[in-house]
């Protein structure tokens, strides 16, 4: 096994609701390996989400750290995360989060050009991927002219497109049906296989969590031992 790529250390997380207050995370670490498909289980409720937003940078801990290479996350800037985020990380989300008015094409490009990625190199590999994900013949077709299933073969190519070092997915098969969520997680796996790509899913599904090679289960807000 490699030298952790990211490191959790104590992360606790807690949502002030003006009346109360909701502890979601309760001192949650955990250390990621290069190439590793781990998958974080648990009923709804028990911090999954949670737990891989704050992985991801897109949320802050109440306490505790989130470490990539040695690097702290709460000492990165604003653009220094949204750099990391958009170079290092690709994100899968149960609703898919396509913009409306961009095209298939246009959605997996959006990364890239965020990143200010070569627009020729960026293209290619953009109708590259929209090829592995089976829909080559989608590329100019809005989100909302697209099944569940398609959506959420674009999101994994939009993921994909500035080639990260960590895929983060949450619940990427809970809005499909059972069929387009077998073919989706296959994908999935198969992607990762083929790229050895650090990858992290949070599911509640037995099914898709057997797949990784590695369940880490959180119950109440808490690793279970």
């Amino acid at each position: 096994m490699s030298e952790p790529i990211l490191k959790a250390q104590d992360l606790h997380k807690s949502y002030d609701l003006g009346r109360r207050i909701i502890e979601v995370l309760h001192g949650v670490s955990l250390e990621v390996s290069e190439g590793e498909f781990i998958s974080l289980q648990g009923a709804s409720g028990t911090g999954k989400s949670t737990l891989l937003h704050l992985l991801g940078g897109l949320d802050d801990p109440t306490s505790g750290e989130v470490i990539t290479n040695g690097q702290l996350l709460s000492k990165m800037s604003s653009a220094q995360l949204a750099k990391w985020r958009n170079d290092e990380i690709g994100f899968v989300f149960q609703s898919y989060h396509l913009l409306p008015e961009f095209d298939a094409l246009e959605n997996v490009l959006l990364p890239a050009r965020l990143a200010h990625a070569n627009r020729a190199e960026s293209l290619l590999r953009a109708e590259s991927l929209m090829n592995r994900v089976g829909l080559a013949n989608r590329m100019n077709h809005l989100p909302a002219e697209l099944s569940g299933g398609e959506q959420q073969r674009i999101a994994l190519a939009r993921a994909l497109i500035n080639q990260p070092k960590l895929l983060l997915a949450d619940e990427p098969t809970g809005n499909l049906d059972s069929k387009t969520g077998n073919e989706v997680l296959n994908l999935l796996c198969e992607i990762q296989a083929e790229a050895e790509l650090t990858m992290i899913i949070a599911t509640h599904d037995d099914n898709v969590a057997k797949r990784a090679r590695r369940t880490v289960r959180l119950v109440d807000g808490l690793i279970s031992k």
